[in-house]
């Protein structure tokens, strides 16, 4: 029983002294967390949203699930296409510099949210929505419900309902990589701050300090949770609409880079999705799953042509 004690006391005391550092980091980290874009007030709370160009059409970047600095991570891209268009990102709340809110993550209220932020930001419709993976649900449901707000869906490597039917949550685990980001214990895992956009993308030394500190106050939110818990059931609410006959441009990655599927059912599901889209196409990509950080001058290409067809 001693020998119990000892060890619990040990354990009490370690983790103590992780998330008295982890407090003291976040202290030291606040200015590299001032907000790049501006906040916006929606439902009370604050939402980040960043704009860059001036251009006629404008784009709108959504971002995956857990993709902790949006901004940042789509940075290699859309700086390729802000000379051409108007380019918005909008972050979700529990990500990047918007507040960590703990409400329903329901489909419908995620978009709620966006088209409000969007709204506040002086952002106006038609927009061309280029979701990344999880966000791409958000997009399908959008141009569904509002048809004339949406213009055109660019996929970056985006889910559709169907991967859902094969993915399995453990919430579990989620939930205990929620407590180790608020505890402190990320810090003290070698390199899992350094994300696609910091080892493959463009930006900066500054720049990726900046990512690093968003990484550990953004990673695992419990806005990001609730998300994760409601993504099977916004998943069955589009899968219940037809295929958007919109212009639509999809990405596909090989299915690397976290997707829990191998290369040929990764690329199958949304091949199948989209040709039940008369204007829709793909375009396999030899990349992991954040496309945008890999194939960043392809991409920024492919668009500049679909968008002038």
């Amino acid at each position: 029983m001693t020998v119990l004690c000892i060890i619990a006391a040990v354990i009490i005391a370690f983790l103590t002294a992780v998330f008295v550092y982890h407090r003291i980091s976040l202290s030291r980290e606040a200015e590299l967390r001032s907000p790049l874009g501006q906040l916006v007030r929606v439902d009370g709370h604050k939402m980040s949203v960043y704009t860059e160009g001036s251009g006629e059409k404008t784009l709108v970047f959504m971002s995956g699930g857990g993709t902790c600095s949006p901004i940042l991570d789509f940075k290699s891209l859309y700086s390729l296409l802000s000379d051409k268009y108007k380019i918005v990102v909008v972050e979700k709340f529990g990500y990047g510099f918007s507040d960590v809110v703990d409400k329903d993550r329901d489909i419908e209220s995620v978009l709620a949210d966006t088209r409000s932020a969007l709204q506040a930001a002086g952002a106006e419709a038609p927009y061309i929505l280029c979701p990344h993976s999880m966000s791409g649900l958000e997009a399908l449901y959008w141009a569904e419900k509002y048809p004339e707000e949406v213009s055109a869906i660019i996929g970056l490597d985006m889910a559709v309902p169907e991967y859902y039917d094969h993915m399995k949550k453990n919430m579990s685990v989620m939930k205990l990589g929620q407590l180790a980001a608020e505890v402190g214990i990320t810090r003290l895992i070698p390199g899992i701050s350094e994300s696609d956009a910091i080892k493959y993308g463009t930006l900066t030394d500054d720049e990726k300090d900046i990512y690093r500190a968003v990484f550990y106050s953004r990673t695992a939110t419990v806005s990001m949770i609730n998300e994760c818990s409601s993504v099977k059931e916004n998943a069955k609410t589009v899968a219940g609409f037809d295929v958007p006959q919109i212009p639509m441009l999809l990405f596909i990655s090989d299915g690397s880079g976290g997707t829990g599927f191998d290369k040929e059912t990764w690329r199958r599901i949304p091949e199948e999705y989209i040709s039940q889209n008369s204007r829709g196409k793909y375009i396999e990509l030899d990349c992991p799953h954040y496309v945008h950080d890999h194939e960043y001058e392809a991409i920024s290409r492919q668009i500049t042509e679909f968008l002038s067809e």
